[in-house]
């Protein structure tokens, strides 16, 4: 099933079982990919957006619910932190499992293997590799400072 499929049937499900809190968060799901969708109209791509996409879109409402989390509860509003905990965990259920870190490491070696990275210009490279396999399974933002450092000491 696509992970279309997934939020509709788990928001029908929330519908059902009357969990409006569940039904916000799956309703702002919604409406993110349906944005993405209304984007991308025109010209010639007149398709939706895919499943790595909604990967995508997902993994950046987590780490802005992530951000507001160390905001709110540096703020001491630990009640709006808890709502945005309970947020980040029905969007991780449309997520793949999260890579640690040994698997990470393995994944940026055979990424560099595999588009034959030998300098710091290769970075691009392999961070869409990395994309094109890993995305929701993450974080970008961690993984390119480990990229450029494997690049510059591989040329270094």
């Amino acid at each position: 099933m696509e992970l279309r499929e997934q939020v509709n049937a788990a928001l029908k499900q929330a519908m059902r079982d009357k969990d409006s809190g569940r039904l916000a968060t799956l309703r702002l799901i919604n409406a993110a990919i349906k944005d993405q969708d209304i984007s991308r109209r025109g010209g010639d791509n007149d398709t939706g957006v895919n499943d790595t996409e909604i990967l995508a879109i997902l993994g950046k409402m987590t780490k802005q619910r992530n951000e507001s989390v160390r905001a709110y509860e540096e703020g001491g509003r630990i009640d709006l932190a808890e709502r945005e905990r309970d947020e980040i965990k029905i969007i991780e259920e449309f997520l793949p499992r999260q890579l640690n870190d040994t698997e990470i490491e393995a994944a940026v070696e055979k990424a560099i293997t595999d588009v034959g990275a030998s300098s710091i210009r290769d970075m691009g490279k392999v961070i869409g590799q990395l994309k094109d396999s890993y995305t929701g399974q993450m974080d970008f933002g961690a993984v390119g400072p480990m990229v450029k450092n494997r690049l510059c000491n591989a040329a270094g």
